[in-house]
């Protein structure tokens, strides 16, 4: 029998047969059941044989339901959270329960089981060890190229999720701010068309130029080499600037994601721009 607890069960993230015997159990053994979308996990459930009270929790609601599973769990109330596919709280709601579970000590429990993550990470064929994920990117210029240049130095392979209708123009900032990597593209993972493209940046965003692939994706980008961490490759500073100028990046801006990419000195960087911003346009660079 389950204690009065919140259970953070992993859902299929196509397959429906990717969903544990402890899930099924525990689905079945709960009160109430709050879902990321109820329609989804409502049919999740009918597939399962299983009918239980089910509530929205979703991205504009997750702070007041959370207070509200955990009194419901303070009553003595055994309650299961699934998200729309994966494991609750990895680019889905999920993070903010368990937080106020923690802050009111209340019991939770994490249920494994299928992760899009892990499973592009292993069938990218780049490197696992020290890999990064970093879900979606800002949707603002700005903070994406932030997030872009912060993740310039991390020596692991990168893994972004991903519309399919912005690959290509990801690809091809990815380019623009790494250089040539290796990169792996998968998409529809667990179902009946699931694929992985591998290659670099160049060549997938050259795949990808007509055409955008189908599905949910995952791509996955490989580290910085130990010899590109180890060069700081001033002789790109020039070049990478003025690429980012040319993109109507600021040049305070354009220094500051420089200095994070190449690790250069910001004031070496700024300098750098202020004047490359003169010469383009005769005057002082603002």
């Amino acid at each position: 029998m389950l204690e009065p607890k919140l259970y953070l069960c992993a859902t299929p993230i196509g397959n429906l047969e990717d969903i544990t015997l402890r899930v099924v159990r525990t689905l079945g053994e709960v009160d109430c059941v709050y879902a990321e979308d109820t329609r989804r996990s409502g049919a999740l459930l009918k597939h399962l044989g299983l009918q239980k009270p089910l509530f929205s929790c979703h991205t504009h609601n997750e702070a007041k339901r959370a207070e509200e599973i955990v009194q419901k769990v303070k009553a003595g109330e055994r309650v299961a959270y699934v998200s729309d596919a994966g494991l609750p709280g990895i680019s889905d709601p999920g993070e903010r329960l368990v937080a106020a579970c923690i802050r009111e000590n209340v019991p939770f429990e994490v249920l494994p089981g299928a992760s899009a993550p892990l499973l592009a990470l292993v069938m990218s064929g780049l490197p696992v060890q020290n890999a990064c994920f970093a879900g979606f990117l800002p949707r603002e210029t700005k903070e994406r190229r932030e997030c872009l240049a912060k993740l310039s130095r991390h020596p692991g392979t990168l893994l972004f999720y991903e519309s399919p209708l912005r690959i290509k123009a990801t690809l091809d900032e990815l380019y623009e701010t790494y250089g040539e990597r290796p990169a792996a593209l998968m998409r529809e993972l667990t179902k009946l068309h699931e694929e992985a493209v591998r290659g670099t940046l160049s060549s997938l965003a050259a795949r990808y130029a007509e055409e955008p692939p189908k599905g949910e994706c995952v791509l996955a980008v490989g580290g910085v080499s130990e010899t590109d961490a180890v060069e700081a490759a001033p002789e790109r500073l020039e070049e990478y600037i003025l690429q980012l100028l040319n993109r109507g990046v600021s040049a305070k801006d354009a220094a500051k994601q420089a200095s994070a990419v190449l690790d250069v000195p910001r004031n070496e960087a700024y300098a750098l721009a202020l004047k490359l911003k003169e010469g383009e346009h005769g005057g002082p660079g603002f």
